[in-house]
C-alpha cells in the first residue's frame, strides 16, 4: 500500500521514485571556501542532460522511492551515502518536485531504475558551487533601454 507523504501534495506518495545525487559544493566562512557533501534530488531533464556527459558536480546518483528518505515527519539519509553529507536546502519540497518530473517521463525512469547507482558521471568542480554567496544588485548591473523600448509606437 502507498501512502501519501505530505498534506499539499496528494498526487505523491512514498512509493514514488525520484534520483537523489550527491554533490560536491563550497561553503564560503570568513573569506576561507570549504567542500561540503550535498545530498539532493535530481528532476528528470537534469538527469538526461548529466548522461549526456555535461560537467557536473554530481559524484554519484541513485534511483530510489521517496520513502527511502522519509520517516513520517522526519528524513532519514539512506546508508549508501556518506555520514558527513547533508541534506540541500528545502530538501522535501524539492523531492515532491523533482519526483513530479518522472511521473511524467517514464524515459528517464528507466536510465537509472530503483536500487541502481550510477557514479561515472563527468565530475568536475572546476566551476565551484558556492552555497552561500549573496547576489548583490548595483545600478551599474541594469540593462540600458532606448526610451522608446516601453512606447506604443
Amino acid at each position: 500500500m502507498t501512502t501519501s507523504l505530505f498534506p499539499n501534495a496528494p498526487d505523491v506518495s512514498d512509493s514514488d521514485y525520484c534520483v537523489f545525487g550527491l554533490a560536491t559544493c563550497f561553503i564560503r566562512d570568513e573569506g576561507e571556501v570549504r567542500e561540503i557533501h550535498v545530498v539532493e534530488p535530481i528532476p528528470s531533464a537534469a538527469l538526461e542532460a548529466l548522461y549526456k556527459g555535461i560537467p557536473t558536480s554530481y559524484q554519484v546518483a541513485y534511483g530510489k522511492t521517496l520513502a527511502e528518505f522519509f520517516e513520517g515527519d522526519n528524513l532519514r539519509m539512506p546508508s549508501e551515502f556518506p555520514g558527513e553529507a547533508q541534506f540541500c536546502d528545502e530538501f522535501a519540497t524539492r523531492a515532491v518536485a523533482a519526483s513530479r518530473t518522472y511521473k511524467r517521463s517514464q524515459a528517464a525512469q528507466a536510465l537509472l531504475p530503483v536500487g541502481e547507482k550510477k557514479d561515472d558521471f563527468n565530475y568536475s568542480t572546476e566551476r565551484k558551487r558556492v552555497l552561500n554567496t549573496e547576489n548583490v544588485v548595483s545600478t551599474e548591473d541594469n540593462v540600458k533601454q532606448h526610451s522608446y523600448t516601453h512606447q506604443v509606437l
